[in-house]
């Protein structure tokens, strides 16, 4: 097997140690496994469907991680480790990846997964993920026998490792997905569902519940424990906090919420932990669309940001568990420099003057403007109430906001797929590598109708031109510098205003043993999970 490059791996080594998070208890080592039992999982988040290839985000790369095996997993180190691929070598000339496959791994309806498989799917994940920098070096995947996949790409990748993860890469049937039908809208998405992980498609009922089953011929001996996993879908986040202190749900992640954290601490029957978001880098900004005027106007979007007192969001309305952030990487990651980031301090009179200058001035009755503010529902700690705050903040300069309910996550990704709103409030993930997570956001080339791609419709040459370089930058110093460039140009330009880390945890009930706290955390497969009588 080989890892990832020595400077690919001092970076990812770096960036663990810098995320190491203290202050709550963790989950303790767990029992012997014991088998049997179903695991209830609250979230507030609803998928559209269940296909994580077509989509990114937590509503469905978390069922899609248990319905779907990737080729690699990660350790809590950021280490890769042996999947559907029990061995992999990264060429040295870092031009392609060969994934060695296992011979006894079968899908759910008992077809064996052949290298035909991994193909189709990496060039679907390709064609048709958000993510377009993700694959984006990948020209093709060569199947010179059954088991064994080659990955060729145009330039060296730095996140081609990373991006075999679970929620990055599920591996589909090519039979059934490669009938010629749209991969976005195509009906095996959400029913009859034939995956090739450790649980199996029972139901799924939009907004409500997902219930899957144990997959009695799983590739990895013995492994699912769970017979069941089923996802309790709901908007009322305080719902899910009863129904842990009854029991009837096991484990919660994502928790983010300051009062849900200190009560969770205070309970003698749950496990709190922060551990296993590392990778997920998840940022909470205020997006500008751009192809609204006055937004298009830089020096508007500079005012707004100078209305929003960063260390108020985080102290007073979180409770002081998030911390501000200041650009587009994540303040963890070993890219991310914050001498480069261009700041906005509070400062209600310099947001007065940008306006002024933007030729906004106050009209008879002291408006200068209308907005609407929307916002991620589910998360309304960090989006609600930061949105609401927001639109006080403007009233103080002349401008009008309106706050926008979605009445639930998809609706609200089709008003960011359909670019229909002015400002809108976002959690937005690093996913562990700039190329995969961070690229998609500022890329003109990746302006599309679809939810986290370029919804801000962002263009400018000379980012374009610096991400790409850096797409296929090996040495840690030119990446460096790159990435500073990068985020001066975004911070001065603003098409996103970053506002904080959001502080995501996972609780469960102490009879969950091995509570998922790799990088991934609750977006890696429940395989090794298990319920103590």
């Amino acid at each position: 097997m080989s890892p990832l490059n020595p400077v690919r791996r001092r970076l990812i080594a770096a960036a663990a140690l810098a995320s190491a998070t203290v202050g709550w208890p963790l989950v303790g080592e767990a029992a012997e496994p014991q088998r049997g039992g179903t695991l209830v999982v609250g979230t507030t988040q609803t998928p559209r469907h269940l296909n994580g290839a077509v989509q990114s985000g937590a509503a469905t790369a978390m069922p899609s991680t248990q319905l779907f095996a990737s080729p690699l997993r990660f350790d809590d180190q950021w280490k890769p480790q042996p999947y559907l691929a029990e061995s992999w070598k990264l060429a040295d000339d870092g031009l392609s990846l060969t994934l060695n496959l296992r011979k006894n791994a079968v899908f759910h309806d008992g077809q064996p997964i052949t290298s035909a498989d991994v193909a189709f799917s990496i060039m679907a994940i390709k064609a048709n993920h958000p993510f377009q920098t993700m694959f984006g070096p990948v020209e093709k995947v060569e199947t010179p026998d059954a088991h064994t996949a080659i990955v060729r790409m145009s330039t060296p990748h730095p996140g081609i490792v990373l991006a075999m993860s679970p929620a990055l890469c599920p591996i589909l049937p090519k039979h059934i997905y490669g009938d010629g039908a749209d991969l976005k809208t195509h009906p095996r998405n959400s029913k009859d569902v034939v995956g090739s992980g450790p649980f199996k498609f029972v139901e799924f009922t939009p907004g409500q519940r997902i219930v899957l089953e144990r997959h009695d011929k799983f590739f990895l001996a013995g492994k699912p424990y769970l017979d069941k996993v089923v996802y309790n879908l709901t908007p009322d986040a305080s719902s899910l906090m009863l129904g842990l202190d009854r029991g009837d749900i096991q484990m919660i992640a994502f928790a983010s919420v300051p009062t849900d954290l200190r009560r969770l601490a205070d309970n003698p029957k749950v496990a709190l932990t922060p551990k296993g978001y590392e990778g997920i880098g998840p940022l909470n900004w205020l997006a500008f669309n751009l192809e609204r005027k006055p937004l298009s106007d830089p020096r508007v979007r500079q005012a707004i940001s100078h209305t929003i007192n960063k260390d108020f969001v985080t102290k007073a309305l979180m409770g002081g568990f998030a911390k501000p952030a200041t650009g587009p990487i994540v303040p963890t990651s070993p890219f991310y420099s914050a001498a480069d980031n261009v700041k906005y301090p509070f400062d209600l009179k310099k947001a007065e003057a940008l306006l002024d200058e933007a030729g906004l001035k106050p009209g008879a009755g002291g408006e200068r403007m209308k907005l609407t503010i929307d916002y991620v529902p589910g998360a309304d700690d960090q989006q609600k109430t930061v949105a609401e705050y927001i639109r006080g903040q403007l009233k103080k300069v002349g401008v009008t906001a309106e706050v926008r309910t979605a009445a639930d996550f998809p609706s609200w990704a089709k008003r960011m797929a359909e670019h229909d709103f002015d400002l809108s409030m976002d959690i937005v993930w690093n996913w562990g590598e700039p190329t995969i997570g961070v690229h998609r956001t500022y890329l003109s080339s990746n302006i599309k109708p679809i939810v986290w791609t370029n919804t801000q419709s962002y263009r400018n040459p000379e980012v374009d031109a610096l991400l790409a370089k850096a797409g296929s930058a090996v040495d840690a110093a030119e990446l460096k510098a790159l990435y500073g460039k990068f985020e001066k140009i975004v911070t001065t330009d603003l098409p996103v205003d970053v506002i904080n880390v959001v502080p995501y945890h996972t609780a469960a009930l102490k009879k969950v043993g091995n509570v998922p706290t790799t990088i991934w955390g609750p977006m890696s497969p429940y395989d090794d999970v298990f319920l103590q009588p």
